[in-house]
């Protein structure tokens, strides 16, 4: 259930073994545009899906065929609501739907990224009520958190480890049979609720240590103190320590998102995590310390940002990746047009794009917008993108990934 960035390439993993698998998905034009042959996500390439449907896989909307399942995992989106607090109605839509068609036997695995309970309180009580049947006596119900990492080439569903966590021992280990079959290794939480922890701590422990340099990246310029080459002596020490980079801001649907989870867990059982929240605070703070220098070079060059020309080279939320979920290039964006600039984007990986429902202008060739623009912001080097070219192209260039540190680009 859920045919996204998470569920295509679990489902395209259990074609791969031999399983007959069905896709389900609220979005009819996701499951038209799959059951034609074009996928939506770029880790599973229409090759790969040719061979999906090759094996018998199929995408519906129809949730009655969920009768016909042994084994349903969900991989339904959880984000935040506009007060920034979770929203697992996703979740709840899908356990309800699944209930209403659950079987004896069946083995049921959230993978959708939540607080430690959802599984065995939120997710039992709906399956239990639509089902009339009884989790870890009539069916199976665990927890397995999600390792995707959009664009890696290295990891994959197979080789990462795979954790799991049920609502009993049973249950637990029903989960680990079925997903030894699709991964290498399989590790087995002490439940639920530790499954669900362990994925929120492996974001939260990112979501801090980029607060971290963030912090330092904005501190080290207002004391003189060049941080970069400070990161770059503290990653000579071979133990003890993993280099993390400043950079504009953070993106993905899990950095931005997994701690506020962890944060609402914490905060409304009495013991909250206040270095969780600082960390989501430096970190949301990123994009106005990037407007800020924006101001603050375009002013010493005689200029101001109310109708500037702004380029911003690279907005998707990772290097190498079309992936525009929560990219800091929006809030970015959204500053700079509340200052008065105008901004058009440069990114090879990225035909289209719009915040607030208004299309960003994309510039089709790099050199000519950089050199035509009163400031050239650099917010994602990818590979395909000739980052050494900008100080020579750009009059005034802000690079937010510390890449030209040798040239005439400013940095954060």
């Amino acid at each position: 259930m859920g045919l996204g960035y998470t569920g295509l390439p679990l489902a395209r993993e259990a074609c791969a073994v031999g399983m007959r698998v069905l896709g389900l998905d609220e979005n009819s034009a996701v499951t038209t545009a799959l059951r034609s042959g074009r996928s939506h996500v770029p880790d599973v390439p229409d090759t790969d899906l040719a061979r999906m449907r090759a094996a018998g896989f199929t995408a519906t909307t129809d949730a009655g065929l969920l009768a016909e399942a042994g084994v349903v995992v969900v991989c339904v989106p959880t984000p935040l609501d506009e007060a920034g607090e979770p929203d697992l109605s996703p979740v709840r839509r899908a356990a309800t739907a699944v209930g209403a068609h659950l079987k004896p036997g069946s083995l049921v695995v959230l993978e959708s990224t939540s607080y430690p309970g959802t599984t065995d309180t939120l997710v039992r009580t709906l399956l239990e009520e639509a089902s009339g049947l009884t989790a870890g006596t009539d069916f199976s119900l665990a927890f397995s958190p999600e390792r995707i990492d959009p664009g890696n080439g290295r990891y994959g569903i197979r080789n990462t480890p795979r954790v799991v966590g049920g609502c009993t021992p049973r249950c637990t280990a029903a989960a680990a049979a079925f997903f030894g079959r699709l991964c290498d290794r399989v590790v087995e939480a002490g439940s639920a609720r530790e499954a669900e922890l362990a994925k929120l701590l492996e974001n939260v422990y990112r979501s801090v240590n980029i607060a971290l340099v963030n912090e330092l990246a904005v501190a080290g310029r207002a004391l003189g103190v060049d941080v970069w080459d400070a990161l770059d002596c503290a990653a000579s020490k071979p133990f003890g320590y993993q280099p993390f980079r400043p950079g504009p801001g953070v993106g993905g649907h899990c950095i931005p998102v997994d701690p506020a989870y962890l944060a609402h867990w914490a905060r409304a059982a009495g013991s909250p995590l206040h270095l969780v929240e600082l960390a989501q605070e430096v970190n949301a703070a990123m994009p106005a310390h990037v407007v800020r220098r924006a101001g603050e070079l375009l002013s010493g060059a005689g200029g101001q940002l109310d109708g500037a020309r702004l380029l911003l080279v690279g907005v998707t939320y990772k290097r190498d990746s079309r992936d525009l979920r929560c990219t800091p290039a929006t809030p970015l964006t959204r500053l700079l047009r509340r200052a008065g600039a105008h901004v058009c984007y440069h990114d090879p990986l990225a035909d289209t794009w719009a915040v607030d429902g208004e299309a960003v202008p994309r510039a089709a060739r790099l050199r000519e917008a950089a050199a035509g623009a009163d400031l050239t912001i650099l917010l994602q080097d990818h590979g395909v993108l000739p980052v050494e070219r900008l100080p020579d192209w750009a009059p005034l260039l802000l690079d937010t990934r510390g890449r030209l540190r040798d040239s005439t680009a400013h940095v954060l």
